[in-house]
């Protein structure tokens, strides 16, 4: 029998090196409850965390900076993907047909709520795009009304 190997753990300004943060953002997303290690650390230890701990906090940042979330809405967010990930539990959990239609159920407005999230960001980058396109458009209509004026010169 081999003795269990324990996992690697990171102090928090590795963790801030590896994922590109600063260990301010790392503090404020333990305040906000979006990483469960403040919590479960003893006022005065050091804070550690493992590969878990790191992965979440990468998932965090990659929804934060692709939908531009508000720290609010990234806080819906994840307490919806954990809402998920427990109704997955209980779904691996039991075979009852009566049971696993109680979790679709419950499931269903929890991915609402995240595509809700995703679309309202959809629409505000299109329209975005919308002006963007209007800009580069008038851009090049004076680009061609001045090209015709010096031609118009020689």
């Amino acid at each position: 029998m081999s003795a269990p190997t324990q996992e690697r753990t990171y102090r928090i300004g590795e963790v801030a090196d590896r994922v590109g943060v600063t260990t301010r953002t790392i503090r404020y997303y333990e305040e906000l409850g979006l990483l469960g290690t403040a919590a479960a650390r003893t006022k005065g230890t050091h804070r550690l965390y493992g590969e878990a701990d790191i992965s979440r906090l990468e998932e965090l940042i990659r929804l934060r900076d692709l939908l531009g979330l508000s720290l609010d809405e990234l806080v819906a967010l994840a307490e919806a993907e954990e809402a998920r990930a427990a109704l997955r539990d209980r779904w691996a959990e039991t075979a009852s047909d009566r049971e696993r239609t109680r979790i679709v159920k419950a499931a269903i407005p929890l991915v609402e709520q995240q595509l809700e999230l995703v679309r309202r960001r959809q629409q505000r980058l299109s329209e975005f795009a919308d002006e963007l396109s209007d800009k580069l458009r008038r851009l090049h209509e004076h680009q061609a009304e001045l090209a015709r004026k010096r031609q118009n010169r020689t």
